[in-house]
């Protein structure tokens, strides 16, 4: 079966002539395929082009440039995927049922008959992946990230890059219980509350907590955009980042929404209900750029500490048993353990979002989306984000494929 190649179409790059737009993309084209040419590949190229504006444009680079994000090396790949044991394999069921539910997630007129084959090789990667890694435990909303990699890159490659990040970026969340998916949702609150302290109060007397956020976390937004292409521009940026980079865009979500959730009624129903319908008219370029400066000014490591106090006062677990994506399954392994080392503040950023925070409600998030934009798209914190992913990256396994 040949697939779509225009599944994953070429990410824009917005706000600017299409001359200059024409000149900026063939430079960046250029810039990639020198970084990919070089010997060695030249990673740290490879991640400022996917977190700079427009990503990594086409699906054609993205089947280049990240198996090079996550250290797969695909030379030594197997020809074929072997073969899955379906029969009495404890997730088929529930994958199953996922992947049936999936629908939405192929691009609309697809053949019936691609698709088919398309759920079927996803069902393979998935107990493919699991099989081989006997710690991880299958999460509902994981085959929503899963299908993201199989439309770009194909079963072959999507199932080497699916299994690395399972037991790096997504390692969190399969373990037996939530207790660090929850851990790292409890980032959420420190970062609102360092941008913008009215909505973290305004959030806090409402009781809402962070749960609207989950499938967020869990999907890396595959769950909750309709739109492919805004998807793996996303997937370009997580991929070329530290592993908690979701939950600062996270963050910048609730942000821009500022207006709409001060306007909201203080209650947990109403302001969960108005957080967890994500709008898909997003300015994804401004928001990938306002939560690469977050990352930058407030690192984990500052953040740490608070989200340990919050831990220690998690929500009732019944309060999960609300959500449709509830996973059963979910912890880190040391990956997201370790901490950053204190990353300087971008004094000059942050000078601004001050001056913002004294504006008019009206006025102050423009102003912030300008000000905080400013940064990633200069180059200086796109460098710290780069030089910060490249301390974590998943090291190169050599005897990952038998």
């Amino acid at each position: 079966m040949k697939r779509s190649r225009s599944v994953g179409a070429s990410s824009p790059l917005n706000g600017i002539g299409k001359q200059d737009g024409d000149s900026r993309r063939k430079r960046k084209l250029a810039e990639i395929s020198q970084a990919l040419n070089v010997t060695p590949v030249d990673v740290a190229v490879l991640r400022r082009m996917a977190i700079s504006e427009g990503g990594l444009l086409t699906d054609e680079i993205r089947c280049k440039v990240w198996p090079r994000l996550l250290n797969v090396p695909t030379d030594i790949l197997p020809e074929k995927p072997e073969e899955v044991e379906r029969e009495n394999n404890k997730d088929y069921n529930q994958v199953l049922l996922d992947v049936q539910r999936s629908l939405r997630r192929f691009p609309p007129g697809m053949p019936d008959e691609q698709r088919e084959s398309l759920q079927e090789e996803l069902i393979d990667i998935i107990l493919r992946v699991l099989g081989r890694n006997t710690q991880l435990h299958y999460y509902q909303g994981y085959h929503d990230i899963v299908v993201t990699f199989l439309l770009v890159l194909g079963e072959r490659l999507a199932t080497a890059l699916v299994e690395k990040l399972s037991t790096h970026h997504l390692r969190d969340f399969m373990d037996p219980t939530m207790d660090n998916t929850k851990h790292i949702l409890n980032y959420l609150m420190p970062i609102i509350e360092r941008v913008n302290p009215e909505v973290h109060d305004f959030m806090q007397q409402a009781e809402v907590g962070t749960i609207f956020a989950l499938s967020w976390l869990i999907t890396w937004f595959g769950h909750v955009l309709s739109d492919f292409r805004h998807v793996v521009r996303l997937y370009d940026f997580f991929l070329a980042c530290h592993p908690l980079m979701p939950i600062y865009f996270a963050a910048v979500i609730v942000q821009y929404r500022e207006d709409e959730v001060l306007d909201c009624e203080c209650d947990m129903a109403s302001v969960h209900h108005l957080l967890s319908q994500i709008p898909q008219d997003l300015p994804y370029e401004t928001l990938i750029s306002r939560a690469g400066d977050l990352f930058v000014q407030f690192p984990p490591s500052e953040l740490a500490r608070e989200a340990a106090q919050q831990y220690s006062q998690q929500m009732a677990a019944s309060t999960f048993k609300d959500f449709d994506l509830t996973p059963e399954q979910q912890q880190p392994d040391t990956v997201l353990r370790r901490r950053r080392r204190e990353k300087q503040a971008l004094k000059g950023a942050a000078a601004g979002a001050m001056v913002a925070t004294a504006q008019p409600t009206a006025a102050r998030r423009f102003v912030r989306l300008a000000v905080m934009g400013l940064t990633v798209a200069l180059g200086a914190a796109a460098l710290t984000l780069v030089n910060t992913a490249l301390e974590w990256a998943p090291k190169l396994d050599l005897h990952l494929f038998p």
